[in-house]
Formats: structure tokens, sequence, C-alpha cells
């Protein structure tokens, strides 16, 4: 048998001179942007997501908080006390209350405060964001988060 090493040295140079044709390039093109098309839609709901599960997270402190304080003092803060009464500040004397439920009240997820109402609307007591809006009602981001919805 002869081996002849020139033509195995200029057999491997053709075989690492090939490249992609036009067409398996463009069919990976197609590819990535029909994974795009269905991936980057998705991505883009995430964080208006995010702040509307913050927000009932929020509300489900409060609520436990309000439920204490309703076990320490046989009822809810007014709706003029507020929730301030939850950080052993009074709202309506400017004066400390003596126990402290939360060591600050959080702001909803688009920098609001979050909304209280005794008795409530919708239960006993309502708390509450006005979404993204900050106004009543609304739909998708714009949506209230509350207790009803947690």
């Amino acid at each position: 048998m002869f081996f002849s090493f020139a033509r195995l040295r200029t057999r491997t140079k053709r075989q690492l001179q090939r490249g992609f044709s036009l067409i398996e390039i463009m069919v990976v093109v197609v590819i990535m942007g029909i994974l795009a098309a269905l991936v980057v839609p998705n991505l883009m709901d995430r964080p208006d997501q995010a702040r509307v599960v913050a927000a009932k997270q929020d509300i489900s402190a409060i609520m436990q908080a309000l439920k204490l304080y309703r076990l320490d003092n046989g009822r809810y803060p007014s709706s003029q006390e507020g929730l301030q009464m939850l950080t052993g500040k009074s709202a309506s004397t400017g004066g400390t209350t003596g126990r402290v439920y939360m060591d600050r009240l959080p702001n909803d997820p688009w920098g609001h405060p979050y909304q209280y109402l005794n008795p409530g609307v919708h239960g006993e007591v309502d708390v509450f964001s006005l979404g993204a809006d900050s106004q009543t009602g609304g739909e998708g981001v714009n949506a209230d988060v509350g207790t009803w919805n947690n």
C-alpha cells in the first residue's frame, strides 16, 4: 500500500474550507426569528406581572398586621386612623399608640400608598392599590389589586 501525505494534506485543506451554504444560514435565521417572536412578548409582560404579585404580597402582610391589631384592640383601625396605626403612630393625633405591628408601611409597586377602607366595600375592611394608573377600576396593569382578589 502506498500512502501519500500530499493527498492527505490537500483533502484536509478542502474539508477545512467548507462553510455553510446560504440556505443553511437562512434556515437558522428564520428559526431564530420564530423563537424570538414567541419568547419576547412573554418577557415583556414579566415586570407588570411581578408588580401585581408584589402588591398582592404586600396586601397580605398588611392584612396579617391588621388582624393582629384587631386581636389586641377588639376592632380594626378606623378609616380616619388609617394604616399608620400599624406602625405605632397615630395619624389623627400624631403621637404614638404603643404596639408596633409593622416597622413601616410599604408603598405599592407603582410608588403610591396603599388605600384602606373601614368599613370596606368588599369585606369588613379593604386594603388595596389602584394599580399603575392610580385610578379606580381599569384592566390589566391598571386594574385595582385588593383584598377581594388576593
